[in-house]
């Protein structure tokens, strides 16, 4: 059993601090959750900025958001949003029948996000019904849908 496992069983969490369209596009997250057991990921606008500049795996979506009149923070956030997006579907895939959840702040500090940031992260997953909750205000636990 991988050292990696045997945290895991023991409850301990494992988390990748980088998101990449290379890494959720080839298939590598997905190896990442099935043989290491990632169960999470963070990412800030450092990181981000850091992929897009470092590689060509963003060249099309820049050039479709450039002809649609998108450019500098807007298109930026829709990069990074595109990202987050693709990373909690494998996410969502990986903790679906799980009982844990999380808090709003636990997320936000896991993906290193501002407070202004979360609630329109937090609708948007509640929005596509890929998030539920339970509880209220402050004690409001966020879960998989599934």
């Amino acid at each position: 059993m991988k050292a990696t496992q045997l945290l895991h069983n023991m409850g301990q969490s494992i988390w990748l601090d980088n998101i990449t369209r290379k890494l959720l596009t080839s298939g590598t997250l997905r190896s990442y959750i099935d043989e290491l057991s990632v169960t999470g990921l963070t990412s800030n606008p450092t990181i981000f900025d850091q992929a897009i500049k470092s590689s060509t795996d963003y060249d099309t979506s820049i050039r479709e958001k450039l002809a649609r009149g998108k450019s500098g923070e807007d298109l930026f956030f829709e990069l990074a949003i595109e990202d987050i997006t693709k990373a909690l579907d494998q996410v969502v895939a990986l903790v679906k029948g799980k009982k844990d959840g999380l808090r709003a702040e636990q997320i936000r500090a896991a993906l290193k996000m501002q407070s202004k940031e979360m609630p329109r992260v937090l609708q948007e997953g509640l929005a596509k019904k890929k998030l539920k909750t339970k509880g209220q205000k402050r004690a409001t636990t966020y879960f998989a849908v599934g």
